[in-house]
């Protein structure tokens, strides 16, 4: 998107706007676009591998269910694109 025209960058959020629209309540955080990445360790801080663009948070009954969500989403058109699923799991008593 950094090199989009001005039309091409509203024609993907209006896309994206509608993918969140039909997804409805399981949206819990349309999210953002992601930027300099910083990998640390216990001795280190240096550049990040930058493979996460964005993200989203959304909540469903199950993983499979955010699957099928995610089946049309805008960010699956473009060349290359992928989208990578994580469960978040509760911490353990709490």
């Amino acid at each position: 998107m950094a090199a989009a025209t001005p039309e091409q960058m509203k024609a993907g959020m209006d896309a994206w706007m509608a993918w969140a629209k039909k997804a409805g309540d399981a949206v819990v955080d349309l999210g953002t676009p992601l930027m300099g990445a910083k990998q640390i360790t216990a001795s280190s801080v240096k550049g990040g591998s930058g493979t996460v663009n964005g993200f989203s948070v959304l909540q469903a009954d199950s993983i499979d269910v955010v699957v099928g969500l995610l089946k049309d989403h805008p960010h699956l058109k473009m060349p290359n694109s992928s989208i990578e699923v994580f469960e978040g799991r509760p911490l353990p008593g709490m």
